[in-house]
């Protein structure tokens, strides 16, 4: 037996879904980043590394911390533009601390795997 939608209606979605080709994307993504996060902290060592798994363990911090979807401090720990802001302004700009760096990239792994889990960002 197969259910039908009226013409007029869309298809149920999941949420933060976006079908597999798109979670597909978040894991390649998610692989590469978490790949390069390893390198950056065995060739930078200890503070590399502690800064690359604190943030990525920032969204389940916030939400220790009582931070409860769908506030503003939890949109904003689970966008993407804010880590690559950190990894682009890092690459280009004149500051030379490789703890920032593989912040943004524990950070930006982080939320590569919940886009792959089709964990989203929650709306009210």
């Amino acid at each position: 037996m197969t259910t039908e939608h009226p013409p007029d209606a869309a298809p149920p979605r999941t949420p933060g879904g976006g079908g597999w080709p798109k979670r597909i994307a978040w894991g390649a993504s998610a692989l590469f980043l978490a790949a390069f996060a390893v390198f950056e902290s065995q060739k930078y060592g200890l503070p590399t590394t502690a800064a690359a798994l604190v943030f990525f363990l920032l969204p389940d911090l916030t939400r220790l911390a009582g931070v409860r979807p769908p506030s503003a401090l939890h949109q904003a720990v689970n966008r993407v533009w804010i880590p690559l802001v950190v990894l682009v302004g890092y690459t280009f700009g004149p500051i030379v601390w490789p703890p920032l760096f593989t912040a943004g990239l524990g950070w930006l792994t982080r939320i590569a795997l919940d886009r792959t889990l089709g964990r989203g960002l929650a709306s009210a």
